[in-house]
């Protein structure tokens, strides 16, 4: 039985473009989106024009999640080995006074899973890569670990009570625990496995009254091509190790041009949501190039 019915409309065009010139004239996208103060804050993967750096972090705001403002600079840029050629993809949670965003770090082989804190979204203190080891390989290479999407709550059940939770992972989903949000240890076995070629976190899961409700991109081979959904999965309250229930159908699939044509062909990637006027808006890259918007509900 589906216990949910996604009801979201695309905007046809980009909510953020690429700038003429600067830190993200050639790309920007899969974005962190959190509300602050009444305004809405975006933060974003910006890729240069002419440079090999794969990300740095950008910030945007906007009054009605729909046109935003751009800060002049980045507020996180490459600063040690580990991610020396790009920061990418962020995710934001704020829990109590402090803002946790995950991220990867990049040094031009292996990606790894970095988190970093906030008090006001602009200056942020980096704590270093999240897992030093990982055994399980990507890509042909160890200690490979990406897209951590935490809930921003502690279990309150179960075998991780007392401990805040995240899903992470770019070919499998794993589960990770913690007291801190700092330090972190992971489950051996995947919790959600890719019906295609992979699956990823999307946004930040929320928790309702049926379960953790996890939003996620898989990518399928079709006619010689890779396309990029975004789908979702319920896990159960006591036990978010144990799936409940996944969609079928996307909640989203590349159709505009700008998402079948980009930096990535046919990619649409959720990877912030909010709350916003009675409705949801879920806000994603698209063809790794530009930032979209989807406006809509979720129905039980």
């Amino acid at each position: 039985m589906n216990p949910y019915e996604f009801r979201f409309e695309k905007l046809p065009k980009p909510v953020l473009f690429p700038s003429d010139e600067g830190f993200d004239s050639k790309n920007v996208y899969n974005p962190a989106v959190v509300k602050r103060r009444g305004k809405v804050v975006m933060l974003y993967r910006a890729e240069a024009k002419g440079e090999r750096i794969t990300g740095r972090i950008g910030l945007a705001l906007s009054e009605d999640g729909i046109n935003f403002i751009r800060h002049p600079e980045p507020v996180m840029e490459p600063e040690y080995e580990w991610e020396k050629l790009g920061v990418e993809d962020p995710r934001v949670v704020r829990i109590e006074k402090t803002y946790y965003m995950t991220y990867t770090g990049y040094d031009g082989e292996t990606a790894r899973l970095c988190i970093a804190t906030s008090k006001n979204l602009l200056n942020w203190k980096k704590h270093g890569v999240v897992f030093e080891e990982f055994p399980f390989p990507k890509n042909g290479r160890f200690n490979w670990t990406k897209s951590g999407a935490i809930l921003a709550e502690k279990m309150k059940f179960g075998p991780f009570k007392g401990h805040y939770i995240m899903y992470f992972g770019d070919s499998n989903v794993w589960l990770a625990y913690s007291k801190d949000l700092l330090h972190w240890e992971y489950e051996r076995e995947p919790v959600l496995r890719p019906r295609g070629h992979l699956v990823e976190p999307g946004p930040p899961p929320i928790l309702t009254e049926d379960g953790i409700l996890l939003i996620h991109s898989e990518a399928f081979h079709e006619e010689g091509k890779l396309v990029y959904y975004t789908h979702a999965a319920l896990f159960d309250l006591e036990d978010p190790r144990k799936l409940i229930w996944r969609t079928e159908k996307p909640i989203l699939r590349p159709t505009f041009d700008w998402e079948l044509h980009g930096w990535v062909d046919n990619v649409v990637f959720a990877e912030a949501m909010i709350e916003h006027e009675g409705r949801y808006y879920l806000y994603y890259g698209g063809a790794d190039r530009y930032v979209g918007l989807a406006i809509g509900k979720i129905e039980t």
